[in-house]
């Protein structure tokens, strides 16, 4: 007789009681950033801090310059994306004794000292730090990136202003101007702008600024979106010899340009492209204009406009176009593709947004905001520089990325004699690629060559 029996093989789990108890040991959850310490220690961090005029404190009670930067660098590669973050490292004694400090600053104490840098300060200081993180580097006809983004502000600071704010419209904001250096994916400049200001405005002082901020290295390329399209910008450029690819303005005699061109060469299923001379009324020579059209139902997703207001609208509305003004002589798919290499600067927007703060680090005081800004694009570049230089990946992870894998280590300090050791909580599988990686903030060699 065959019987059938169900069992209910499921386990029961049983909570266990659990009790806390307390310990004195310093431990910190970031042992990774003991990496960061050897890397900014090749590069002789604090030795600039004291070549360049950084405003003084005016108690012997206040904290150094050196250590207040130091630790909102710190603060912000640990995860604080505001001024109150910062408290995050304030009681974290193994960093403390990593940096060889006294004692930690709380929030304030940054505030208090940001609101110390006035516009003549702002532009000594960042020349001389810009220009010195750039000189570590070594690389060469460069890639210039320009472009500018919205800062969203939700109080009274100066500049503050209303203007083009497509995601809070009629809220007040900043219009910040930035360079990029896409061979080596770093900021090389960073200027704060009232929020009602135009995209080229002040421009060509700030390309000028720039220009000296990277110093003897030679630029091979600027690129820019149609915010920046103009007789003086293209002039400028001529003038200093300066290769460009510039997106157009859709004027209307470029749309005209457009509509009654009739030859394309076929690049892609959907893409096409062709080149012209175009004059504008007020130009005094002809300039090479690069065109490029794609169907919109074999690609949905292709970025461009559409021409409007033609009379043979319903064959312009089956494609989004693009134009580039440019002074190259290469082949115009050449002059497509590396336009195209431009939008990896928006990605970096992104990241200084979301993983750096850059959007909840403000001040009333403008060019504090402008002083504190710059200390974050710095605290990019040498994330930047440390995923290439210590971490050797092909691939750009993002900071919170890195922060997890790489910084969130378990970690106390012993005493050895008169030494200090680091002890870090590693699963067994992943020490030898932590003892890699210390090896290679140990013997980084500097100027650090960038690899495109």
């Amino acid at each position: 007789m065959l019987v059938l029996r169900i069992i209910d093989v499921r386990k029961s789990y049983v909570l266990m009681d659990l009790k806390i108890e307390f310990t004195d040991k310093e431990i910190t959850p970031w042992g990774g950033i003991s990496l960061m310490h050897q890397m900014l220690k090749k590069l002789s961090v604090k030795d600039i801090f004291l070549r360049v005029p950084l405003p003084v404190q005016g108690s012997n009670r206040g904290y150094s310059p050196e250590q207040l930067l130091l630790h909102f660098w710190i603060g912000i590669w640990c995860g604080a994306s505001c001024f109150e973050h910062l408290e995050v490292t304030r009681q974290d004694e193994v960093i403390k004794t990593i940096f060889d400090w006294d004692r930690m600053a709380g929030s304030k104490a940054f505030q208090r000292y940001f609101n110390k840098f006035d516009q003549a300060t702002n532009q000594k200081v960042f020349d001389g730090l810009y220009n010195w993180f750039f000189n570590n580097l070594q690389f060469d006809n460069y890639t210039l990136d320009f472009d500018s983004t919205i800062m969203t502000r939700y109080g009274q600071q100066q500049g503050a202003k209303k203007g083009y704010n497509p995601k809070k419209p009629g809220r007040n904001s900043h219009h910040p101007i930035l360079a990029f250096v896409s061979d080596c994916r770093m900021i090389a400049n960073l200027w704060l702008r009232p929020g009602d200001s135009y995209t080229t405005n002040n421009f060509l002082s700030f390309l000028e600024d720039t220009l000296n901020k990277i110093g003897n290295k030679r630029a091979g390329l600027i690129r820019a979106d149609s915010g920046f399209y103009g007789k003086d910008v293209f002039g400028y450029l001529e003038n200093r010899q300066l290769n460009y690819i510039i997106a157009a303005k859709f004027y209307l005699p470029i749309k005209r340009k457009l509509a009654r061109h009739r030859t394309w060469l076929r690049l892609d299923d959907g893409l096409e492209i062709a080149e012209t001379i175009y004059q504008a009324d007020d130009w005094e020579e002809p300039r090479r204009m690069i065109m490029v059209r794609q169907e919109i139902q074999k690609r949905p997703k292709a970025a461009g406009k559409q021409l409007r207001l033609f009379e043979d609208e319903d064959i312009y509305k089956n494609y989004r176009y693009s134009c580039f003004m440019t002074n190259l002589d290469l082949p115009a798919k050449a002059i497509y593709d590396l336009y195209r290499g431009r939008a990896d600067c928006e990605n970096r927007i992104k990241e200084i947004k979301y993983d750096f703060g850059a959007d909840s680090f403000n001040l009333n005081n403008f060019w504090a905001t402008e002083a504190t800004l710059n200390f974050v694009m710095m605290a990019y570049n040498l994330m930047s520089l440390f995923r290439q230089a210590i971490l050797g990946g092909k691939t750009q992870h993002f900071l919170k990325t890195i922060r997890y894998k790489t910084f969130a280590i378990g970690a106390y300090m012993v005493k050895s004699g008169n030494s200090r050791i680091l002890k870090l909580s590693l699963a067994m599988q992943r020490r030898e690629w932590f003892k890699g990686l210390w090896s290679s903030s140990n013997y980084l060699k500097l100027p650090y060559v960038i690899n495109n």
